[in-house]
């Protein structure tokens, strides 16, 4: 602790030029919209540099929960290969008979306090992410890549406006949406609820499997309040995520291998 205060004393102007770096790259960030950002190639190796070296400090002083929590993610992955849900590989973890592969990730930089925020994870077009791609928890999703360098990938947090997921009510199969409707922390709202449905407090809310970026039945997370509509039009519900975002630490990035096959059918139904 002594050599580590003596070191920040000593090169108080670097540690000064990393401070304002990191300042200058959150305001970039909150800049911009969910169009751009999926232009932008963003997450730079060099922000990522400094955003992983801020990583690495903080965790120095946070060891002991961080080691709580590798444990419990370890264990959890054992349990996985007891049960053959996962197998493993050299740099990928892929279900048995599965169209998906998961890329196991750290998250170096996530953000909970805007309108729309992010996660900045220590993977890149070297391990194989691709925009559009999303992200697993331990408990359930939590955001999709918008933008990829080499070696780093930004991601759009559930905790975005610009968050839109196709979802299912477990219970009954039912279509719905999942929005974040700026509400706070780790409260969501489900939307486009038939008229007909009547959810519960406890209900769970699963990915559809209808998009290309998320496999179906993954835990969205679950109802605390349901608002019927006094127009009989579609209902609404609020929804707690799932993903513990202040705890976020250890992801897969999950990419889809026929995604490109999908697109190709799509795009040639749409021109006969």
């Amino acid at each position: 602790m002594r050599n580590l205060l003596t070191f920040f004393l000593k090169h108080q102007f670097f540690s000064l030029f990393i401070i304002l770096e990191i300042i200058s790259f959150v305001m970039l960030m909150n800049s911009f919209s969910y169009q751009r950002m999926l232009s932008f190639n963003a997450a730079s190796d060099i922000s990522g540099d400094v955003f992983n070296t801020y990583h690495k400090m903080a965790a120095y002083f946070d060891l002991k929960e961080k080691n709580r929590l590798l444990l419990k993610e370890n264990g959890r992955l054992f349990n996985m290969l007891l049960t053959n849900t996962l197998a493993p590989d050299s740099s990928y973890r892929e279900k048995e008979d599965s169209s998906y592969q998961y890329i196991p990730a750290v998250v170096i930089r996530n953000t909970m306090n805007h309108v729309n925020n992010y996660i900045v994870l220590n993977k890149g077009k070297k391990q194989g992410v691709q925009k559009e791609m999303g992200i697993l928890s331990d408990k359930g999703i939590a955001g999709i890549i918008i933008g990829v360098s080499q070696n780093y990938s930004l991601a759009m947090s559930l905790l975005n406006t610009h968050a839109h997921i196709s979802a299912r009510i477990k219970k009954d199969n039912q279509l719905v949406n999942v929005v974040w409707g700026e509400k706070q922390g780790r409260l969501g709202e489900v939307v486009d609820i038939p008229a007909h449905i009547q959810l519960n407090t406890g209900d769970t809310i699963i990915t559809s499997g209808n998009s290309f970026i998320f496999p179906a039945g993954l835990n969205i997370g679950t109802v605390y309040d349901f608002e019927k509509s006094k127009n009989h039009n579609l209902n609404k519900a609020g929804l707690q995520f799932s993903t513990d975002f202040n705890s976020l630490h250890y992801v897969y990035i999950i990419k889809s291998l026929e995604k490109k096959e999908k697109m190709k059918l799509l795009e040639e139904v749409k021109n006969e």
